[in-house]
């Protein structure tokens, strides 16, 4: 077994194979860029070592620095993790010939499968079914416009070397091939170093549903069960769970054995994904194989009892797989939500600065531990609270991860665990997990790749996220201002009869769009417990309910809760289950008087372009003075590895650019003036 193993990422994968470097007794060497220098990865490692500038081209992608910090520190072997150098064949072959272990597949497995183009032609020698396509590389937009026409609309421009939703399109016509294919290989040089790019048939209401293989050097190949993977945003998942819901246990089986005939076919050894996309006939067509650990590898652990981690070094150090196929178990439900910095009412925008606050919700589970009897909650993470969310990189914030006894209890635990989970200073995806998990479609495991686009085809809105019972949140924020105002009344040297009164008679004014608030009468006393009476519905909260920094937890009328309620000046926040409103506890007087407020509207931003989040500007395609059309390319933001094209939403001519190309913009910073 390896002394000391150098891990070649970032992030809370970097931080989930210490943890497992830990158990087993092996020393880590953390390699680290100049924006991750204060990173958990470099807090929790036995060591390390700088290896160059912010942007991960200049760091994370550069191979010679990672081997001679190998060769400096004297690790024996590399976990490449996910993303960057963790599929490329001649870092592999690299490693390999300077005589240290990549913990991960040979290089001529990588090189077969990890190539997107390659393993569709060796999956189609090997006679599996697969979708029909453009293998080679493309060259010009021109030829990927006539090739897309060819195979008829709507198809998919993917990255050869992509993943992680870098580097791909779905064009529903010449226009969208035209431009697909150009943002396609800008964002593949940039992320992978490799801009060669390809076109397949889109699948229209597809399930994607991938088979979890591990291979070891005496041949053995077993599968661990399947994960699905539907629920995806612009091809990027954004909640995984296993097993599906929706492939029968012959399905199951037959997708596992042809995974595993293809593992076999390129001697795969360590932990590889086969992707398929499923029908809803349940027939299934070989997708790509991710030659690599996956994101989503929780779900399989939680499930199985295995450390996929584990298990990947023991097989690099030449050990045999301990079990067989017969002995993969199969337990219980286990899901998990990908917290991202991204803001769900601003169309998912990258979200980047300094978190200002953050709380997991408490786990009950650990990465690298054995899954406890009746499952629980997990969180695999590489930030801290106080620490920056750069803009160079994902902008995975955490895994959220829950295992339960079926799918009921699983999606229970999450809603739970989603309500409890705070982050403050820069904008999470979490209401949107919320929405996503509240929604009977999903909770019936009615849903395919096509679920959030169909669903929030207008993007997400808090209005998207209709509470069970409003007036719970209603009763929520009027118990928190009684809590307020006992506090108030409790501070000592009050003048006598100007002392704060704690009367029972309110109205909770909820905050509604351009001032379109509404009132709701309420009566709060306490015999003990917290009463508030909303209309005819009775709220009782137990004297033992705890309202701190943020996050409240206790129990109503008998059931417990979590929220998450904050004072923001003299406005209360209330949010709940995916749901969110903003209150005013007023007297029934000033609610009266609020009513004669005469609404301020927003000031009129409509002849600004403004920057939509926090990003580097790499490019303005207009000059002062210019006509321009609807739907023409302004300007291009990047941020988090992925470009951003900013339309006009209107005919117009440009008056005036307020911002040059290379410069860092803040949120709704103003780029161009129109006249």
């Amino acid at each position: 077994m390896f002394k000391k193993i150098l891990i070649a990422n970032r992030g809370e994968i970097a931080c989930r194979v210490i943890k497992t470097a830990k158990k087993m007794g092996i020393a880590t060497v953390a390699v680290y860029s100049e924006a991750d220098k204060d990173a958990r990865h470099v807090e929790l490692a036995d060591e390390a070592v700088l290896i160059g500038l912010a942007p991960s081209r200049e760091s994370y992608l550069q191979a010679d620095k990672i081997i001679a910090v190998c060769k400096q520190t004297g690790a024996e072997a590399v976990h490449p993790g996910y993303g960057f150098l963790s599929e490329n064949e001649a870092f592999a072959r690299r490693v390999e010939e300077e005589g240290i272990v990549f913990i991960g597949p040979k290089h001529y497995s990588i090189a077969a499968m990890g190539d997107k183009i390659a393993s569709k032609k060796l999956a189609n020698d090997a006679k599996v079914s697969t979708i029909p396509g453009y293998n080679e590389a493309i060259d010009t937009p021109e030829q990927a416009v006539s090739i897309a026409r060819e195979i008829g609309y709507p198809v998919m421009i993917k990255a050869s070397a992509g993943g992680g939703g870098k580097g791909l399109r779905v064009a529903y016509n010449d226009k969208d091939a035209f431009d697909g294919f150009t943002s396609c290989r800008n964002e593949a040089r940039n992320s992978f170093g490799d801009d060669r790019v390809f076109i397949e048939k889109f699948v229209e209401e597809p399930r994607h549903i991938e088979i979890q293989v591990l291979g070891d050097s005496q041949g053995n190949v077993v599968y661990l069960w399947e994960r699905e993977c539907s629920i995806q945003r612009r091809h990027q998942k954004v909640i995984e769970e296993a097993p599906s819901p929706f492939i029968s246990e012959a399905t199951r089986q037959a997708m596992g054995a042809q995974a595993v005939a293809l593992a076999k076919a390129v001697k795969y050894q360590s932990a590889g994904t086969v992707e398929f996309v499923v029908g809803k006939d349940q027939s299934f067509y070989f997708l790509e194989m991710n030659t690599r650990l996956q994101v989503e590898h929780p779900v399989t652990e939680c499930i199985t009892g295995l450390d996929l981690v584990e298990l990947m070094i023991r097989v690099a150090a030449g050990e045999p797989l301990p079990f067989t196929q017969e002995q993969v178990q199969r337990r219980g439900w286990a899901i998990e939500c990908r917290i991202n910095a991204e803001d769900p009412f601003r169309n998912f925008l990258p979200s980047t600065g300094r978190l200002v606050k953050y709380q997991p919700p408490h786990p009950s589970m650990e990465a690298a531990m054995p899954v406890p009897e009746g499952g629980g909650v997990r969180v695999d993470t590489g930030v801290f609270e106080g620490g920056e969310i750069p803009m160079y990189y994902d902008s995975m914030i955490a895994k959220l991860i829950v295992h339960g006894t079926d799918r009921a209890d699983a999606i229970a635990k999450m809603r739970e665990a989603l309500d409890a989970f705070i982050i403050r200073g820069i904008s999470s995806n979490i209401p949107f997990q919320s929405a996503l998990l509240a929604h009977p479609k999903f909770a019936a495991g009615q849903f395919n790749t096509g679920f959030i686009a169909e669903h929030y085809a207008k993007g997400f809105r808090p209005e998207d996220v209709p509470h069970d019972d409003p007036d719970f949140l209603v009763a929520l924020a009027a118990a928190a201002n009684r809590r307020f105002l006992e506090r108030a009344a409790g501070i000592s040297g009050q003048l006598p009869g100007h002392g704060v009164q704690i009367r029972e008679d309110f109205v909770v004014l909820v905050k509604g769009d351009a001032g379109q608030h509404t009132h709701h009468p309420v009566k709060v006393t306490t015999n003990g417990a917290v009463v508030v009476l909303v209309g005819d519905k009775r709220y009782e909260l137990a004297k033992d309910w705890r309202i701190g920094t943020i996050r409240a937890s206790g129990v109503c009328n008998g059931r417990p809760f979590t929220a998450q309620i904050e004072r923001q000046g003299v406005w209360i926040r209330v949010a709940h289950g995916g749901s969110r409103i903003d209150t005013l506890v007023l007297t029934p007087r000033a609610a009266e008087l609020a009513k004669l407020m005469p609404y301020k509207a927003p000031p009129d931003t409509s002849k600004l372009l403004l920057s939509p989040m926090p990003g580097l500007l790499v490019d303005i395609a207009v000059q002062p003075g210019q006509q321009v059309q609807a739907g023409e390319r302004l300007a291009v933001v990047e941020a988090m590895k992925m470009e951003n094209i900013l339309t006009a939403t209107q005919d117009g001519v440009v008056k005036e650019i307020t911002a040059k190309k290379g410069d860092s913009l803040a949120v709704d910073q103003p780029i161009l003036s129109f006249e």
